[in-house]
């Protein structure tokens, strides 16, 4: 169907509810839409005020996303009962009349959407209302050559993690400002990349950020990286990025972990030609001995603790420490997806 099918479909379901006799206060008049999902089919409403709505349906312990509730558009998780059946929906209303006209517009993009990805309608709809969403954002700054650099490394973390775990996008603890990358029980990953053709020197944040969990263990994920031209060697940012929320079971929770890390998807274009080779991999154990300075080697050692906002740097670039075996590597993710079980 049509983007003009679609808005005249949702108009003339609107329009007889709009006529129906008004219902109470806590209820909607519904009328089912001509679009089916895995879950049902959508729903077009009119509420006690006159209001329209949009009904998406959704799995019953699904989350719906927040931070949408008006003055114009309010989405939240509704049931919808009757005598025969019961229904959870992802409800998407206007708040405003005299705005039913771009709300219409809206609807039928939703529609549109859900039609081609009727196996998850919540995806679509967020689909929908994020470029909706990015009409209106102010372009902001791009991340850097280092911080492209960081979040790359990150990424390819994530995607190993990914593979064993759809849900493993809720171990990525740096982008809410963790003092490690990664966390999952009493294991840590904190992850470091450099794109210098020499020396292995990472550059650390604080005192705490190599320090293991408390009775627990703490890896750092080294790699060196070699920037290169669109069409060239190695991986694209934006396929490293796309292929983790592929494998995400929630796509919005890791955008949403992406933005906390300074990638705006309005942005992607702007990413649309960095490419990296990973040239050099190196994991370690952060034991006693690995070069580091932590509060709790100051604690032990009986000095106060009287500095902020420490940064120094590690030289990892002679024989030791030694890095981790592959298959010491490959363990450590495998618990770090168990003990999150």
């Amino acid at each position: 169907m049509s983007g003009d099918a679609f808005r005249e479909v949702v108009e003339e379901h609107w329009a007889a509810l709009e006529a129906a006799p008004t219902s109470g206060e806590r209820r909607l008049r519904v009328s089912q839409l001509p679009v089916l999902t895995e879950q049902g089919a959508l729903v077009a409403a009119v509420d006690h005020d006159g209001f329209r709505h949009v009904l998406v349906p959704v799995h019953p312990h699904l989350k719906i996303r927040s931070g949408l509730d008006g003055p114009v558009l309010h989405l939240h998780k509704r049931p919808l009962e009757d005598e025969e059946t019961y229904q959870t929906y992802a409800d998407l209303a206007c708040l405003r009349t005299d705005l039913n006209d771009l709300f219409t517009e809206l609807c039928a993009d939703i529609l549109a959407a859900t039609e081609g990805l009727s196996n998850n309608p919540v995806k679509a709809l967020y689909r929908v209302l994020d470029r909706w969403k990015a009409l209106f954002q102010p372009q902001g700054a791009v991340l850097g050559p280092e911080q492209l650099a960081g979040l790359f490394g990150e990424l390819l973390v994530l995607d190993r993690l990914l593979h064993l775990d759809p849900s493993a996008h809720r171990l990525w603890r740096g982008p809410e400002g963790h003092h490690h990358d990664f966390t999952s029980g009493d294991l840590a990953v904190e992850v470091k990349t450099s794109t210098k053709g020499e020396g292995r020197r990472p550059r650390v944040h604080g005192l705490d950020q190599l320090d293991a969990p408390q009775g627990g263990t703490l890896s750092l994920a080294w790699f060196r990286l070699h920037r290169t031209v669109s069409g060239g060697s190695g991986v694209g940012f934006l396929e490293l990025l796309e292929r983790t929320l592929r494998s995400c079971d929630d796509e919005i929770a890791l955008l949403d972990l992406l933005s906390q890390a300074g990638y705006r998807s309005v942005d992607a274009e702007r990413y649309r030609d960095v490419r990296f080779v990973v040239t050099e991999e190196r994991w370690y154990e952060v034991t006693a001995g690995f070069p580091s300075l932590t509060s709790r080697a100051l604690v032990t050692a009986g000095l106060p603790i009287s500095v902020l906002d420490v940064e120094y740097t590690i030289d990892l670039s002679g024989e030791t420490p030694v890095p981790m075996a592959p298959d010491a590597v490959s363990r450590t993710i495998d618990r770090m997806i168990q003990e999150s079980a």
